[in-house]
């Protein structure tokens, strides 16, 4: 069996996986993707007990349980390339034998739900709202560095690419499908869903002018217009797609759930973004908290 090199899996002196700074027993199996480092005791303040609790760069963890169901909550950071981090070395948590620096014969799988901020691409999901990816929409390029064909979905890639006469200079499309088990989990009545885009920036991948012009001015109108039979383009943010096509690669669960705080198409914004974010919180937890 492979031995992992110590260069590959980097390991900090008390054992630590290298940048999130946690050890296995330190993980819960159900985990909660946030961005904010701030709003991981946003989540935590809800546990029942905490039973552990770190911070290495923007990588805050707190893990505790929440109506005797035991949860994790991780702060991300932003963009694809923190997720890259992010959902390997909690694979390796699991699924890596630090001792011996081989993969595990016997598979664990996490279920991974992603609670972010978003703004709306369509002029009928209103803010305050949430939204729930079916797909992630990968802009940015950062999952094609794997060996992924088998998980994406060309038609849609294509008809994308088409609808928005794409650039090829750009990095290339690709949609990924969600954990539907997950999906059922957290899908009730007052859930929006669809395509989450993921963007690997914040101005100018998501169409934002300040003194720099853009490749296509049209880009942003493109996304809001494109329809695959019934399948749209809902909202555009910074990590879905990165976090599905790593967990789908890795057998991971992942879902990923948004408050809408903004609603770029009629240029409304919340007047309350941090409850609507609260509010999805409970939610999440307690959907969660009954399967």
């Amino acid at each position: 069996m492979r031995r992992i090199a110590e260069s590959e899996l980097i390991l900090n002196p008390d054992g630590s996986v290298y940048h999130i700074n946690l050890r296995p027993e330190n993980l819960a199996k159900n985990i909660i993707f946030v961005g904010d480092q701030d709003r991981v005791p946003k989540v935590a303040e809800h546990f029942d007990s905490i039973e552990f609790e770190t911070q290495k760069r923007e990588f805050r963890t707190i893990t505790g349980t929440y109506k005797g169901t035991q949860f994790t909550v991780i702060s991300t950071g932003i963009g694809p390339d923190n997720i890259d981090i992010v959902v390997n070395e909690l694979d390796a948590l699991v699924n890596i034998d630090f001792e011996t620096r081989t993969v595990k014969k016997e598979h664990t799988a996490l279920n991974i739900v992603r609670i972010g901020t978003s703004g709306s691409l369509q002029a009928d999901i209103p803010v305050d709202s949430f939204v729930l990816a079916q797909y992630g929409l990968g802009l940015d390029g950062m999952l094609l560095s794997y060996d992924c064909e088998h998980i994406l979905h060309p038609e849609l890639e294509e008809a994308f690419i088409k609808h928005t006469n794409w650039s090829p200079k750009k990095a290339y499309p690709f949609f990924v499908k969600n954990s539907e088990t997950l999906e059922k989990i957290l899908d009730s009545d007052i859930i929006y869903k669809g395509v989450t885009a993921t963007a690997g920036g914040f101005y100018g991948p998501q169409g934002r002018i300040l003194r720099l012009a853009i490749q296509d001015n049209d880009l942003n109108s493109k996304i809001d217009s494109f329809n695959f039979n019934g399948t749209r383009i809902t909202n555009l943010e910074m990590e879905t797609s990165a976090i599905y096509g790593l967990s789908k690669l890795l057998g991971h669960h992942a879902c990923s759930m948004n408050a809408i705080i903004a609603n770029r198409a009629n240029g409304t914004f919340s007047s309350n973004y941090k409850r609507a974010v609260e509010n999805l919180i409970q939610y999440t937890l307690d959907k969660l908290a009954l399967s």
